[in-house]
This record gives structure tokens, C-alpha cells and sequence, in this order.
């Protein structure tokens, strides 16, 4: 008898980028948005079902696109109602999902520009291919 396998890959199409700080999430949305020159909104929050016996989490989200190179950006809080958005990574307060096409050499300006902020501890790009 003859097996066949199927091969299930997660698309991970996106960049992540976790940012350390002590500001509630309007504070650090309005000083990347007044620094970097975004325009991040809030919007609905993020609802996970993290565990399939208990409600779901809702986590802090804010969004904003670059219409020019079709780039969605996700501000999205670590912290939720109850629990972690990536528990491994207690220490990061949110990240920034970014979706779609960011050219290197913008990113690594995006990941300096953020880090220049005071009030942001750390911003590090995370590669969420990593096990």
C-alpha cells in the first residue's frame, strides 16, 4: 500500500517588528504617526481564540496603509484582555505587522527611525519563520 503525504506550510508573508515600551498604545500610535510620519487609526480590536474552552482575547489594534506600494501596517498590542498575544515573548509590548511589500532598505530606515523615539526601549525585527 502507497502513502501519500500532505505538506502544509503557515504563509508567513509578512514582517514583524516587536516594539518595547511603557506607553499605552494611543501614546506610542500618536508619537510614530507625529515622528515617522504615519497615520495610524485605531480600529476593532483583534480577537483570538487563544484556548478552545475559554472565551476570546481581544487585543489593541491600529492600522494604516500606504496606498503608493499597497503596504498594510498592523500596530497590534502583546497584551490582551487576558493573555499574550506570543506568549514567548513577554517583553515585547506590540508589534508591527507589516503586510505586503516593504523594501529592505525601508524597513531597516522604519526599524532605525523607530528606535530613535525616547519613549520606544527597543524596536527588533523579528523573522516569524524562526522556531
Amino acid at each position: 500500500m502507497s502513502r501519500k503525504f500532505l505538506k502544509f506550510e503557515i504563509d508567513l508573508d509578512f514582517v514583524l517588528i516587536a516594539v518595547t515600551t511603557s506607553l499605552k498604545d494611543y501614546r506610542i500610535c500618536y508619537l510614530i504617526n507625529k515622528c515617522l510620519n504615519f497615520n495610524f487609526t485605531k480600529t476593532t480590536d483583534l480577537e483570538v481564540d487563544i484556548s478552545p474552552t475559554s472565551g476570546p482575547v481581544y487585543f489593541s489594534l491600529y492600522t494604516d496603509n500606504w496606498e503608493a506600494s499597497e503596504t498594510d501596517f498592523y500596530f497590534i498590542a502583546n497584551k490582551g484582555s487576558d493573555g499574550y498575544l506570543i506568549p514567548e515573548m513577554k517583553k515585547a509590548d506590540y508589534f508591527l505587522m507589516i503586510k505586503n511589500y516593504i523594501d529592505d532598505t525601508d524597513l531597516e530606515k522604519l526599524v532605525s527611525d523607530l528606535n530613535k523615539i525616547a519613549e520606544i526601549v527597543a524596536a527588533v525585527k523579528i523573522d516569524p519563520k524562526k522556531k
